[in-house]
């Protein structure tokens, strides 16, 4: 039997305290580290649905870990080691308050604006006449405020700087990151046969000042992937594009009538459901990194994160 972690409540030598985010729960240590693990809860429309999926902490910690490794040039980031599958140990910083989401691509939430009429989106004008899942002239990012709780608002660049969210000379050299990121993010897909269709990035600052890439980085909760062959076809015939992401399951949950809103009850996710999840985390694994992905036994795995930590630190 296959289980799953959708909590955790790990005591390590020198904590300071936890916060239990939707998908992660970061433990901060007195230090100036932080360990973070990568549970197997799922999220939607910022809503953590009732059941876990199997092994997608360990697919989300192992590419987001293979990704931040493959972009150490491009910006300093948080990661010291993965101690655990599920689990990598880095930096404390502070964090900026937005996250910088970018788009190659109009689909998604923007697509959805885009047919209800809007023609802006975080203050970046969209062109007219475009059609679901066809390319920006060029990428575009339309920021989000960080909540702890609750919905991320979109925000627009002016509003970010106007009140002090991000001073203009760090918006400016994370505006930078983004691009950078995202090109290498686009570059590494296209070579495995995918587009990486859009993701966000969150940065901090450390106690120097200097700013760093911290969380994740593209993965399946982060960003989303179409498969490259056959994208032109589909696209000129007006079919749905082939995709790599969570974005499947949020189309199941409209189609069962949820959408996050109040008064809307979650959908029911049979065993089944939840298996068809996790194929389709590790399918992206496999595919994105080229890597056979690896299960790795699923009892007592608090125990064994506990157990793997104590021993890195």
């Amino acid at each position: 039997m296959v289980h799953t972690l959708t909590h955790t409540d790990l005591h390590l030598p020198g904590q300071d305290h936890v916060y239990h985010g939707k998908v992660r729960d970061i433990y901060f240590l007195r230090d100036g580290r932080i360990a973070m693990v990568a549970t197997d809860r799922i999220s939607a429309f910022d809503v953590v649905l009732p059941e876990g999926i199997p092994y997608k902490g360990q697919v989300l910690n192992q590419i987001a870990t293979y990704f931040l490794e493959a972009t150490r040039d491009i910006v300093p980031n948080w990661l010291l080691c993965s101690p655990d599958p599920m689990v990598s140990l880095g930096h404390r910083l502070q964090p900026f308050r937005v996250e910088m989401v970018i788009r190659g691509y109009l689909t998604g939430s923007a697509w959805r604006a885009y047919q209800a009429g809007e023609r802006s989106l975080c203050g970046v004008p969209l062109p007219e006449g475009m059609r679901e899942n066809e390319a920006f002239p060029q990428p575009i990012i339309t920021p989000t405020t960080k909540e702890d709780e609750g919905h991320d608002e979109n925000i627009s660049r002016e509003e970010i700087i106007r009140t002090g969210l991000v001073s203009e000379e760090d918006y400016r050299q994370i505006e930078a990151y983004t691009y950078a990121l995202f090109r290498r993010g686009q570059e590494m897909a296209r070579e495995r046969g995918l587009i990486l269709v859009d993701t966000k990035y969150e940065f901090g600052k450390n106690e120097a000042g200097e700013i760093f890439l911290i969380d994740e980085i593209h993965t399946p909760d982060s960003s989303r992937y179409f498969y490259a062959e056959g994208y032109q076809e589909r696209f000129d015939r007006g079919e749905e594009q082939k995709q790599l992401s969570k974005e499947f399951v949020r189309q199941w949950l409209i189609k069962q009538g949820f959408q996050g809103r109040a008064g809307e009850v979650v959908p029911t996710m049979t065993p089944e459901y939840c298996q068809s999840v996790s194929d389709r985390y590790i399918e992206l694994y496999e595919l994105v990194t080229g890597r056979t992905f690896v299960k790795e036994p699923t009892e007592n795995l608090s125990q064994r994160i506990e157990r793997n930590l104590l021993a890195a630190l």
